[in-house]
């Protein structure tokens, strides 16, 4: 239950902070939504790759 209580808190904290400070939240996500796709590409690609290679053998 004490994980629930906490939980919840943490969202609504989260939120206000998100409202508050909406142009920084806006700042961060055009910084690194370019890296996170970057990232999950490159994993994509890699995941890929090997099923290939899998499916070869």
């Amino acid at each position: 239950m004490a994980h629930i209580i906490g939980g919840a808190i943490a969202v609504v904290l989260g939120l206000m902070g998100i409202i508050g400070w909406w142009e920084n939240f806006g700042d961060f996500l055009r910084g690194c939504l370019p890296l996170a796709l970057l990232i999950i590409g490159l994993a994509a690609v890699s995941t890929g790759l090997q099923a290939q290679q899998k499916a070869k053998k």
